[in-house]
């Protein structure tokens, strides 16, 4: 119950936070001061490492064992939620204040079905029966836009779309009516069309139940569009708050003006070099399809068809030297296929064309092809071995394609972690002692070790926050102008690729749809699709005044 009306639904009052570690406590919160009204949506933007998941944790009472709340309170309509014990919390936890996670599989149970993980929900804190809990379920699921809310119930978390896994989340973050919700990076898992139909969902539930809200994303522009009002933090401090435009248009820290100054800026294009597009290509993809899915031997002997699928169908398309070609498209539309094929770890029907040379399968990808076509995958905590140091996940790549003697070996890790800017005594570190950006710059190094020709970044910025993604696109770009590298730039975020691409190629469903200048895709654009890609992109925050 609220103690009173006039009272914030969540106050966070002198709250400091840290962490035991072998080295010492680390301060992870300091003095934090916030509060939500009824009907508020709060910002909360920030670097990673600044301190935002603690916070979201703390309010949830979801604390390590190492935490040590040094001071403060967080109160929930009035109500003390420190010192209360975890069954207290968890009568607290679905009914008065809920999450919305970042990766909505890390949220569902995969063994039950979704019905279920909701419909318990409702039983537990509304006191609802089973048969009443389904049925409310089902309208609840309805509700969030789902088009056969009673088939979903019976699905299982594998058998939908992460868009789909995302709705119900909401949908069960929302089924008590409680008085709090937060959402931790909610849509950083999601394509831009799917990311929007989810916030405009969120906003127009928010709208109707009146709940205070605070909203966790490193997106500032998707922050822009959803929150009243913001909060900066920076390592544990809030260096800034105040109404939304406000901050953005007119932002006081110097922190918030860089953090509003990393955002990609469509019209500012980062690209200066132009490739000669008249030059014969340097890879050319010819009628290529990949299809998921084979005949069972039954199938065969019975004479019936497969549930193959197709992953592509039929693209064609064409990379010219020292050219940087966008692929956009929502999940789904087989940009990761494409990207798959043309490293060999797909089967694919169809030709590829390198330096003239044609592949038609994995047995003429040789070891010259391998060393001039590389990939760089969206996490580097799955791409590189954790078990390995440095020197050992970078020497390979030198072992690989030839390499000096022992000594000169060392020297050229060295050379190479400074290539992309890390210290050269990073070689004997692991990758769990780096951080998500430097660990992203080590497969980006991985990748450069056999001077290739050609690129393919599979969504690389994706996880990273703001300024840590145009430090990597500055590498990147700087890499390209020294090398003439070509790169295959997968991504979801159209205002990125718009500033860095030379053209966009736009797929949707395993088709290519159109290739269009990244200059003009609004004014070039021809197929309805790209026009929905371009109207689901969050606008960008205007560039403030230089740093």
């Amino acid at each position: 119950m609220l103690n009173e009306k006039s009272s914030p639904v969540l106050e966070i009052r002198n709250y400091s936070l840290a962490y035991e570690t072998p080295a010492g406590p680390f301060t992870a919160l300091n003095d934090i001061n916030l509060h939500i009204e009824r009907g508020e949506v709060l910002g909360l933007v920030g670097e990673s490492g600044s301190g935002k998941t603690s916070l979201a944790w703390a309010i949830m009472r979801y604390l390590p064992r190492n935490a040590i709340e040094k001071f403060g309170a967080i109160r929930l309509g009035g109500d003390e939620l420190e010192g209360l014990g975890e069954k207290d919390m968890q009568a607290i936890r679905g009914r008065r204040i809920s999450m919305v996670f970042q990766d909505p599989s890390t949220s569902l149970n995969p063994t039950l079905s979704l019905g279920r993980q909701l419909s318990e929900v409702l039983e537990q804190h509304r006191g609802l029966t089973r048969k009443q809990a389904w049925e409310e379920g089902i309208a609840m699921l309805g509700r969030v836009g789902l088009k056969t809310p009673a088939a979903m119930m019976q699905r299982m978390p594998h058998e939908v779309s992460g868009g789909e896994k995302q709705r119900v989340v909401i949908a069960t973050a929302f089924a008590c009516n409680p008085e709090c919700i937060i959402f931790d990076e909610p849509t950083t898992a999601l394509d831009v069309i799917t990311s929007r139909q989810v916030i405009d969902l969120f906003l127009d539930l928010q709208a109707e139940t009146g709940v205070a809200s605070l909203y966790i994303s490193h997106d500032l522009a998707l922050v822009s569009r959803t929150a009243s009002r913001v909060a900066v933090l920076k390592r544990g401090d809030v260096v800034e708050t105040g109404e939304a435009d406000a901050v953005f248009h007119d932002p006081q820290h110097d922190y918030t003006r860089r953090l509003i100054a990393a955002v990609p800026q469509p019209d500012h294009r980062l690209t200066d070099t132009v490739p000669d597009m008249k030059a014969e290509p340097l890879l050319a993809v010819d009628n290529v399809s990949v299809r998921y899915g084979r005949k069972s031997i039954i199938d065969r002997l019975a004479g019936r068809g497969s549930d193959q699928v197709y992953g592509n169908r039929n693209v064609s398309l064409d990379i010219r030297p020292g050219e940087i070609l966008g692929i956009v498209g929502e999940s789904g539309s087989g940009k990761s296929t494409l990207a798959k094929a043309l490293t060999g770890l797909l089967p694919f029907d169809g030709r590829f064309t390198f330096e003239g040379r044609p592949l038609t399968g994995l047995r003429d990808m040789n070891a010259a092809y391998r060393k001039d076509v590389q990939i760089i995958f969206q996490h580097p905590d799955a791409s590189l071995n954790p078990r390995q140091r440095i020197s050992e996940i970078l020497g390979r790549s030198f072992k690989l394609f030839g390499t000096p003697g022992e000594g000169r070996l060392q020297e050229r890790i060295g050379a190479l972690l400074e290539q992309v800017h890390l210290p050269a005594d990073y070689a004997g570190r692991y990758p769990h002692q780096l951080s998500g950006g430097e660990k992203q710059r080590v497969a980006i190094a991985r990748a450069f070790a056999s001077k290739p020709r050609l690129v393919i970044c599979d969504e690389i910025t994706s996880a990273l926050d703001v300024s840590v993604q145009s430090s990597i696109v500055d590498l990147l770009l700087e890499l390209h102008r020294a090398q003439g590298t070509a790169y295959m730039f997968i991504t979801h975020d159209l205002n990125l690729i718009r500033q860095i691409a030379h053209r966009v190629a736009v797929m949707y469903r395993g088709d290519l749809m159109e290739i269009l200048p990244a200059d003009n895709i609004a004014g070039a654009a021809t197929a309805d699709y790209t026009r929905r890609l371009l109207a689901a992109v969050p606008v960008p925050l205007a560039r403030q005044a230089s740093v």
